[in-house]
């Protein structure tokens, strides 16, 4: 793989991250039965008009018209129709893969199963928008957590946030690391790629899920491995797409990817996402900015039911 096309591979994979807002039920007699609140769409970003982003999507149409790309991503994972032309297998089961990055973004990128409320158009560089849980969650879910969590300049994380988070594996030989650049090597010319993905919600809850926890890493038959991938949440919707991110939202990604998306979201403890932003093998401090929904059928792949 040449030097460019690494370089355009690592800052295309760079998937970018979510908005939060979520609304979330209460599992049956697992969490507080207290009062109920929807979860307030936290955002500090002025809003873009509706034309930013339709000048956004026709740019893109006009950038991927008739030259070969193939299915893009995030997508609506309820709509299975889709009329691109460009085929390739699905990557093998990411037990047989290694896990070569984790990171996650703020509003899930993908839309549907429990996560439909759009955030809004944030303000047209990924920050702001995205998709957000249905649900509700209790007074005590939402209460402010006491720091800043990720504020590295587009606002921080707070209870009520939704975040789609990314387990990217690889067929090459590597090992987890910081940025997705450590999904490749140069005895791979091409790595199939695989993104395991888990939309879920902040609450101020040390009984949730631990992050930390679920972004485990063990080497397991060989592998790079996260054993406590969520197995609970759906079952996962797998279609053929590529790489995300805003830097994509008026280009194509010429990546092919395996998406597996779950349709369920985790109630995950905000206090354990701050303690792994500030210690992790990956360098991530913040949540990452998402790429507009793409919607164009031509751009996406057919989900076989």
């Amino acid at each position: 793989m040449s030097q460019p096309i690494l370089a355009a591979l690592i800052a295309s994979l760079a998937l970018t991250p979510i908005v939060a807002g979520a609304e979330i039920t209460p599992d049956a007699g697992g969490h507080d039965s207290g009062p109920q609140a929807a979860a307030p769409a936290h955002t500090a970003h002025e809003a873009v008009v509706d034309a930013v982003i339709a000048a956004q999507r026709a740019a893109l149409q006009s950038a991927t018209d008739g030259v070969g790309f193939g299915p893009q991503s995030p997508r609506d994972i309820d709509r299975h129709d889709g009329s691109n032309l460009r085929v390739f297998g699905f990557a093998p089961d990411p037990t047989r893969m290694n896990l070569c990055n984790i990171h996650f973004h703020e509003g899930a990128e993908h839309r549907g199963g429990d996560f439909t409320t759009y955030a809004g158009n944030g303000d047209g560089t990924g920050y702001g928008t995205g998709y957000l849980y249905n649900g509700t969650l209790s007074l005590a879910e939402l209460t402010p957590y006491d720091h800043p969590v990720g504020d590295v300049g587009h606002g921080a994380l707070e209870p009520g946030d939704t975040i789609e988070v990314h387990f990217v594996f690889s067929t090459a030989q590597v090992t987890p690391g910081a940025t997705l650049g450590s999904c490749l090597d140069d005895e791979t010319g091409n790595p199939q790629l695989r993104v395991e993905t888990q939309v879920m919600v902040l609450v101020n809850d040390d009984s949730a899920a631990n992050f930390g926890r679920l972004a485990q890493v063990q080497t397991m038959y060989g592998y790079a491995q996260v054993p406590n991938l969520p197995t609970d949440t759906g079952t996962p919707v797998v279609y053929t797409g590529s790489t995300t991110g805003p830097s994509y939202n008026e280009a194509g990604s010429p990546f092919q990817v395996t998406w597996s998306v779950r349709p369920q979201v985790m109630r995950v403890s905000i206090s354990s996402v701050d303690a792994w932003l500030a210690d992790n093998a990956f360098d991530e401090d913040h949540a990452h900015g998402v790429r507009n929904l793409v919607i164009n059928p031509a751009l996406l792949s057919r989900i076989e039911d």
